[in-house]
């Protein structure tokens, strides 16, 4: 309803003189623009323009619609919201995932294990472990990062089933973790004596090995006594092992110093345990082991079932952002183009 002025040279009051009541402007800013100016207004009809009793907002679209433009309307806040409330924590875990690929990426080229073999007893490296959990996480993220940012409906739509494989993955591993529970634990200690009887052999265990036993305080599975099972620390090896113990077992492997002391554990076999006992630890790290697991059960628990929550959250947001930009492009559809 708002009357287009003609063309005239610009007020310095900023009012504009209303046509007369009977008076028809010889041109309108539409018709100028679309045929005798295609092109943008000259600097003489720039004053012209914006001296007009509309709002600024109604005159820019006309302006636009006269180009033969026409204005994309913006997301809602709502979504908006959720657009960034699904980037920002995708992102953060990107970035978390990365630096653990980074980290594991380090450590299989510092170990070497870059090559290791695949028919190893135990998993071959704790690093290639983190190494792909550590990609996964990432290209998931970064899914999510993308389509929420770009309100790129299809990485949106991968986002979600990826989450979706993730919990129903986590839900079958943690219903055959409760229905296979006591197995487990006589598996676990098998899996210590294979890791004994292969201490040498692999890299891998050996580091695993090692691990347990300085991080428990333990040696052995029931007791310190199970070293007996491999071949170079056998008191009837005739290596120079043979009666020891890996530096792991002893009760002060660094001996106050910044190296760990390899030969702090010769000929603890042949010792009786009182004598043994000063030097080395007795106790075997099976039962210990067992006991660190119930002791840990309810903090592992929290753990998994904060990751589950967080999970089922991004899912729950990506599912939205989702039903938003589908209804958004929908209204977006229905609206006239220029005329």
């Amino acid at each position: 309803g708002c009357p287009l002025p003609r063309i005239r040279p610009v007020q310095p009051a900023g009012l504009c003189q209303p046509d007369a009541a009977n008076q028809e402007p010889p041109f309108s800013v539409k018709s100028s623009l679309t045929t005798s100016h295609p092109g943008p207004p000259r600097e003489d009809q720039v004053g012209a323009w914006s001296c007009c009793c509309c709002p600024c907002g109604v005159e820019h679209q006309a302006w636009t619609e006269g180009l033969g433009g026409r204005l994309a309307p913006s997301l809602p806040w709502g979504t908006s919201c959720l657009k960034y409330l699904t980037f920002l924590p995708n992102f953060l875990f990107s970035l978390l995932a990365l630096l653990a690929l980074t980290v594991g990426l380090w450590g299989l080229a510092v170990k070497g294990s870059l090559g290791s073999h695949w028919e190893d007893v135990l998993p071959p490296d704790p690093m290639l472990v983190l190494v792909l959990g550590a990609l996964t996480v990432s290209m998931v993220s970064l899914f999510g990062c993308l389509g929420a940012l770009c309100e790129n409906r299809c990485l949106l739509r991968c986002f979600c089933r990826a989450v979706i494989l993730f919990l129903v993955l986590e839900a079958l591993a943690g219903a055959l973790v409760a229905a296979l529970w006591g197995p487990l634990q006589d598996s676990l200690e098998h899996s210590l004596r294979v890791a004994i009887t292969h201490y040498q052999d692999s890299p891998n265990l050996h580091f695993l090995l090692d691990q347990v036993q300085l991080g428990l305080q333990c040696c052995g599975v029931d007791s310190y006594q199970d070293w007996q099972q491999n071949l170079y620390f056998n008191c009837s090896s005739p290596g120079m092992q043979a009666c020891s113990l890996p530096a792991s077992c002893c009760t002060n492997p660094r001996e106050d110093g910044a190296s760990m002391n390899t030969q702090c554990g010769f000929g603890a076999l042949r010792l009786d345990e009182d004598a043994a006992r000063r030097a080395v630890h007795l106790e075997g790290c099976g039962p210990v082991l067992l006991q660190w697991l119930h002791r840990s059960m309810p903090a592992l628990g929290g753990c998994a079932i904060a990751i589950v929550l967080i999970q089922g959250t991004e899912l729950l947001l990506a599912t939205w952002l989702l039903r938003a930009l589908a209804a958004h492009k929908a209204v977006e559809a229905t609206e006239p183009g220029p005329l």
